[in-house]
């Protein structure tokens, strides 16, 4: 029987950001195949050029090699290489039924952990061994929520199929998209999605969740020529000014009065030394708001103003869309099914639908938006765990309780759809 404090204390010790989830997906890849589920991985589990923001292949390959060192199994990141990180499941059942999917993803966060001593890892030796990279987010409890109800279902004892989902890069919205063009939502009755955490005290769930905003996420390069900065400047083309004529007038966009937007550059560099006109500058920038119209809206005067500040000093640019999420519409009755079961795991003893308890933004929108538009039903939940400190904070941690109650409530759920 699998440890779920074990398990995830381990996945806590080594976590992997986006796309490098090797060790990871491997140990993900050596259970369900334990536990006799068929798994699909690799470059058959997501479609390579759908990727957005993949990591440099300097990066994959560093990372690659610390998996191995770190007791992946060769055989399984072998097929892995190159950021191909996403593991499925596939259980069928002794008779036929729907489609049942539930989605987990399993990257960390670019944050250096807490040593603090009252931070609970720390304090019980399991702080990440990769300084610099952390479970801020709780992946490394989703991770282990999905092996544990792989294990409860293992039996096939159901009518149907069980597809369990390990996505690799949601942090950056940017793998489940690769995962759908894949084809492989499409043969999905159902989805199930769920976050633990976000704003939700123990003992609590929501069974959909509102307030995920579209979002695009974009790279763009400026190119420019250098120059001697005091001898002839005037022969030089700034790429740094560029982008940062951009940068000023990006965070000028107007509001709107149909949705709420939001905007951020949070990444400007650029330029070597002191007395070089700089020839390249680069600028990360995101885009979100409450309907996909907006957000597309906003996306195009971002891309205009990049343009027009290029243009303006005579520059060369490009823009690269590095990540992307469009809003969940999860269906009413996925979420009060998710309830009721709910209502049967000891623990849980308040229930909601539909709050405002975030605003960020999540790739599994895609995910639900393909199932709908095949005809099925998905929901994105919330299920309360108390938090130290907020997401993506150097001090994040959740209450190890939640984990085996939220295994059985996806045990419920599937169980009472797949018959």
């Amino acid at each position: 029987m699998l440890d779920l404090v074990s398990l995830r204390r381990d996945f806590h010790m080594h976590p992997e950001v986006g796309f490098t989830e090797f060790r990871t997906a491997s140990k993900v890849v050596e259970i369900l195949t334990s536990l006799g589920y068929d798994v699909i991985y690799g470059q058959d589990a997501l479609d390579g050029p759908s990727r957005r923001g993949l990591p440099a292949q300097g990066v994959l390959e560093e990372a690659y090699e610390r998996a191995l060192r770190d007791g992946a199994n060769p055989a399984i990141v072998e097929k892995m290489r190159g950021g191909y990180t996403a593991v499925i499941g596939v259980k069928k059942g002794k008779t036929d039924g729907p489609t049942v999917a539930f989605r987990f993803d399993m990257d960390a966060l670019p944050v250096l952990e807490s040593t603090d001593g009252d931070h609970f890892p720390e304090a019980n030796g399991f702080r990440s061994r990769y300084e610099g990279n952390m479970h801020a987010c709780a992946h490394d409890g989703h991770t282990t929520l999905g092996l544990g109800l792989a294990e409860k279902l293992a039996n096939g004892d159901f009518a149907g199929t069980l597809k369990l989902i390990f996505q690799p890069a949601e942090e950056g919205v940017r793998g489940a998209y690769s995962i759908v063009q894949k084809g492989l939502l499409d043969d999905v009755d159902y989805l199930f999605c769920q976050h633990l955490g976000v704003n939700v005290p123990l003992g609590e769930i929501h069974g959909g969740s509102h307030g995920l905003l579209a979002t695009t996420k974009m790279l763009a390069h400026f190119h420019g020529v250098s120059s001697h900065a005091g001898a002839s400047p005037e022969h030089g083309k700034n790429a740094l000014l560029g982008a940062a004529t951009a940068l000023l007038n990006i965070h000028a966009i107007t509001r709107f009065s149909t949705a709420a937007t939001r905007i951020n550059v949070g990444v400007l560099e650029g330029g070597t030394a002191a007395n070089i006109i700089p020839a390249y500058a680069k600028m990360i920038v995101e885009t979100r708001s409450e309907t996909e119209e907006v957000n597309a809206e906003v996306e195009k005067r971002v891309r205009n103003i990049i343009a027009s500040s290029a243009a303006m000093h005579e520059l060369d640019y490009a823009i690269e869309v590095i990540g992307a999420a469009i809003p969940i519409n999860y269906d009413e009755d996925m979420a009060d099914l998710a309830l009721e079961e709910a209502r049967h795991v000891e623990g849980f003893h308040s229930f909601k639908k539909g709050e405002y308890n975030a605003m960020g933004s999540e790739d599994a929108s895609f995910m639900i938006k393909r199932v709908q538009e095949r005809g099925g039903k998905g929901t994105y939940m919330s299920i309360g765990t108390d938090i130290p400190a907020p997401h993506h904070h150097p001090k994040f941690d959740i209450q190890e309780e939640i984990l085996p109650r939220s295994v059985e409530l996806l045990t419920r759920i599937a169980k009472r759809l797949l018959t």
